[in-house]
């Protein structure tokens, strides 16, 4: 079913952009534009309603990522199925659907590559196999877990956080879990507000929304988060929580000198933030501390086994402050009990046995030479990367839009993520995109996608509004 849906733009006031997502909001909840609707194209609505492409395209963008449309390549822009109104109404991201990608160079998300992955899994679980006894049938406690919580204090040996020991470790089913149970010990009253940087990771904002709390994102420069936009906020919002990727800022992967870390945890302590520092993306050659290290007394730690050795095992870590272990675990026993057996057991025979750092070096190499892939095909565009961390961030040449380029590399069979994706929905979003490196596809065709997007890359649409 198509439509000549012409929305009116003129009452509003602010970005032309902005104006037209309310109007589409209103018209899909009100049923002006009922499910199913086919909308008009970026170029002919944008005719129509005297906008620029650019316009229209953000607006199909901010819609599509608030479930409100949904796009297929070749065939337009629809009305998506109403969703619930109870319970989470948006996806962290796209999810893969194998059939529908099957074939192209997907650089959504970091890919690992199997390392042997595969083989020490099942041997580990052929040997578990043969003990398997009555207490498996019983609950976990956490009790069971300090063998599992000292082994991540030696996982982490190579990263500088300062005193470490088992009982600050809380254990959990990954980054996004961890986010969760940090928010549940920190935040408090009706309306808490969380800071996170401009552009970050959207599991942040999920997290703190799904604990009712405000989202409010700071300014980032070529260091990560501004400390002078920070101290504003903090004057502003009394925030309680800020949320951080220091050492490879995502997507932009910029890197926090010492300085930057000493001036943001200044700010923290005078306003009493509480942080969280997301390392899902540590690379064990870094030669910075944490902010861990700098702040142990306000610092949530997180990470997991998602970038280095298995997205699948669902396993991840928090190095609480000082003396919070207890209470990290206790929010963990409150959402889990602790960690199913076959998890913990499976995890403590990896770290054990040397097999996890043993991946974790061969994942971080095959990065390393397929991100060299990357800088070989576009190192002559602006792209941002860093040695071991397994994404680069792409600044369009002039003429593109960040939504426009995604779609014409995905006719190109090559899947990206446009900057907007990590900007919250009245945030600013430059024209860029992230770049994941695919360690599970063959080489060659990693390089046939780069070599796609080198092509397009100097070739921007010639009636895109500049």
């Amino acid at each position: 079913m198509h439509t000549i849906w012409l929305p009116d733009l003129s009452g509003d006031e602010g970005p032309k952009y902005l104006a037209l997502t309310r109007a589409l909001r209103d018209a899909i909840r009100s049923g002006a534009l009922p499910q199913g609707t086919q909308l008009p194209t970026v170029r002919d609505l944008a005719y129509r309603i005297s906008v620029t492409p650019g316009t229209v395209s953000r607006a199909y963008q901010i819609a599509t990522q608030e479930g409100l449309l949904e796009a297929t390549v070749g065939r337009g822009t629809f009305v998506a199925a109403q969703r619930p109104r109870l319970g989470p109404t948006q996806s962290l991201f796209t999810d893969r659907d194998p059939g529908v990608d099957a074939g192209r160079v997907d650089l959504r998300s970091p890919q690992l590559p199997d390392v042997g992955q595969s083989e020490i899994f099942a041997s580990i679980l052929r040997k578990m196999s043969m003990n398997v006894g009555a207490e498996w049938l019983d609950y976990t406690h956490q009790s069971g877990e300090e063998p599992l919580r000292a082994a991540v204090v030696d996982w982490l040996a190579g990263r500088v956080l300062g005193p470490v020991s088992a009982d600050d470790i809380m254990l959990n089913h990954g980054g996004q879990s961890g986010i969760g149970l940090i928010l549940d010990c920190c935040l408090r009253g009706d309306r808490p507000v969380v800071l996170i940087e401009d552009l970050a990771y959207p599991g942040f904002r999920y997290s703190a929304r799904a604990a009712r709390a405000e989202v409010v994102a700071i300014e980032l420069d070529d260091e990560g988060m501004r400390p002078d936009a920070l101290e504003a906020a903090c004057r502003r919002y009394g925030a309680q929580v800020l949320c951080l990727t220091p050492s490879a800022q995502n997507p932009t992967t910029a890197r926090m000198s010492p300085e930057r870390m000493a001036q943001i945890v200044s700010i923290a302590r005078r306003y009493d933030l509480q942080i969280i520092e997301d390392e899902c993306y540590f690379y064990t050659g870094s030669p910075l501390p944490a902010l861990r290290a700098v702040a142990p007394e306000r610092v949530w730690y997180a990470g997991s086994l998602s970038k280095s050795v298995s997205a699948g095992l669902r396993f991840g870590y928090v190095v609480c402050p000082s003396g919070m272990g207890p209470t990290g675990r206790l929010a963990a026993q409150h959402s889990f009990f602790a960690l199913s057996r076959p998890l913990a057991e499976l995890a403590l025979e990896l770290f054990g046995s040397g097999a996890a750092n043993e991946i974790r070096g061969k994942v971080e190499a095959e990065f390393s030479d397929r991100m060299q892939m990357f800088v070989n095909r576009l190192g002559a565009f602006d792209l941002a990367w860093q040695p071991g961390i397994p994404f680069a961030w792409l600044r369009l040449p002039q003429g593109w839009r960040a939504y426009t380029f995604t779609r014409m590399a995905e006719e190109q069979g090559v899947l990206l993520r446009a900057a907007d994706q990590y900007a919250i929905s009245t945030g600013r979003a430059p024209n860029a995109v992230r770049l994941a490196v695919a360690g599970n596809i063959p080489r060659q065709q990693l390089d046939a996608g780069l070599a796609a997007l080198a092509y397009l890359l100097p070739r921007p649409p010639h009636d895109m509004a500049v």
